[in-house]
């Protein structure tokens, strides 16, 4: 036609049903879905092009689905290159923001469980809120450049986005301490606040060392591994300590000698288990598991040396870390940071109530949060595909624009045959679709799917 834009086909077999997957995910709520396709008003009145549509696939005739109007505001054209890549760049960005709004209903149900109730757009329901769509001209101007607005809608949608992953980690952290909290307070003598099992009495008969060199360690042991444990604790850790030194006893002669002491002695020659002699003690026991302390040599200090003139201060190894990662391999939990205080009995109690109040309020207001957000990111969805339809109708139909737009509610299971009376109606080219590339669907009119 003199004056139209015309195109290749495949520009519109790539974009015409780019967006929206096919079927919903399966944790979303029921929703129906629908097409939106827009034909040329070819100089006939837009009530004209209304009836068409209507008798197409929305009558008595072909009662494939419910139709409703579809007011596309005057937006900005630009140039024909700026439509063609905002074209390109439109299918993407309607994923994108599709993608944020299911996450935003799937964290909505998921922490409504049970009492979860369908999400609102403006206080409506979203198929209400679709099927009676008007374009919010005070929130996206359409007098703005297209690129501007589709940047507006999907800047604002990325920060709900970025918003919705601080405030789920966030709760996700509180609910893994909370899960923890319960874990000790509930769990055996493996896991439990040692505050909360032990009394003053039952320390006081205990021999607890705590000095530079000396450390006793609780350690959590399970019943079926007691015997193993009581057999094996004497050697264990067995390479972490040095008993090595000079032996004088023989040839007292070499007492004092410079090749005897410091640095000039190995010390690592003869190594041994960190682990005092007839220290183990049996504390408690439960169903599951037995306490016991055990005093074990809490760091060892190796000798300075001269490098020429200059003397290099000895280092002191720290043997209790070393040692508790020895028990935790053999499935022992050492305790090594615990300190009996009568003082926090009860505590962990009080912790625990506090996480579950700090859980119920972070459930309250991202529950909350998402219900408000959803209808943001679900209007900012609508408007993208309201410019997709006005962006391909234009490279479809050429300038001036003149085309009718509407949308069609999709009876259940009429998909096909809502589409195929479109096709039937409205198609110029029939026998063409083979010609495609990549064998995809292509329809001589705008038509773009649309599963909320």
């Amino acid at each position: 036609r003199p004056g139209i834009l015309t195109f290749p086909q495949w520009r519109w077999q790539r974009n015409s049903n780019s967006g929206s997957p096919l079927h919903p995910f399966p944790f979303t709520m029921s929703h129906p879905s629908y097409l939106i396709a827009a034909i040329s008003n070819s100089g006939q009145a837009p009530e004209t092009s209304y009836r068409q549509l209507q008798n197409a696939a929305a009558c008595p005739s072909a009662p494939y689905g419910e139709m409703f109007k579809l007011e596309v505001p005057s937006l900005m054209v630009g140039t024909l290159d700026s439509l063609m890549n905002l074209s390109d760049d439109l299918g993407k960005t309607d994923s994108l923001i599709e993608s944020i709004v299911r996450k935003v209903e799937k964290s909505s149900i998921e922490l409504a469980g049970k009492k979860a109730t369908e999400l609102t757009v403006g206080g409506v329901p979203s198929t209400r809120y679709i099927q009676q769509f008007a374009w919010d001209y005070a929130k996206f101007p359409n007098r703005r450049p297209l690129k501007e607005l589709v940047s507006l809608i999907s800047g604002g949608v990325a920060a709900i986005d970025e918003e919705l992953k601080q405030l789920s980690n966030s709760y996700g952290d509180k609910q893994v301490a909370l899960q923890d909290a319960k874990r000790k307070k509930g769990g055996n003598l493996l896991s439990v606040d040692l505050n909360d099992v032990l009394d003053e009495k039952m320390v006081r008969g205990l021999k607890i060392m705590d000095t530079e060199y000396l450390k006793t360690v609780f350690v959590a042991v399970a019943k079926a591994q007691r015997d193993t444990f009581e057999k094996e604790i004497y050697k264990m850790g067995g390479e972490l300590v040095g008993y090595g030194g000079p032996d004088w006893s023989g040839n007292q002669s070499q007492l004092g000698k410079s090749n005897n002491f410091g640095s000039q002695v190995d010390r690592h020659q003869k190594k041994g288990s960190p682990v005092v002699p007839g220290s183990l003690e049996k504390v408690m026991e439960d169903n599951d598991s037995i306490l016991y302390t055990v005093t074990i040599l809490r760091s060892m200090y190796e000798a300075g040396y001269y490098e020429g003139e200059e003397f290099v201060q000895g280092t002191k190894l720290d043997i209790l870390a070393s040692f508790a990662k020895v028990l935790r391999e053999k499935r022992y939990m050492v305790r090594e940071n615990f300190t009996y205080d009568p003082a926090q009995q009860g505590k962990a109690a009080m912790a625990l109530e506090q996480l579950q109040v700090e859980v119920d309020n972070m459930r309250s207001g991202l529950t909350r949060w998402c219900k408000t957000h959803y209808g943001e990111a679900f209007v900012a969805w609508m408007h993208i595909k309201v410019i997709r339809v006005f962006v391909e109708s234009v490279l479809r139909y050429g300038l001036p624009v003149d085309f009718t737009a509407v949308l069609y509610k999709v009876t259940t299971g009429k998909d096909a045959q809502l589409v195929s009376a479109l096709d039937k109606t409205f198609g110029e080219n029939k026998g063409k679709e083979e010609d495609i590339e990549d064998e995809e669907e292509y329809h001589d009119f705008v038509l773009i799917k649309f599963d909320p």
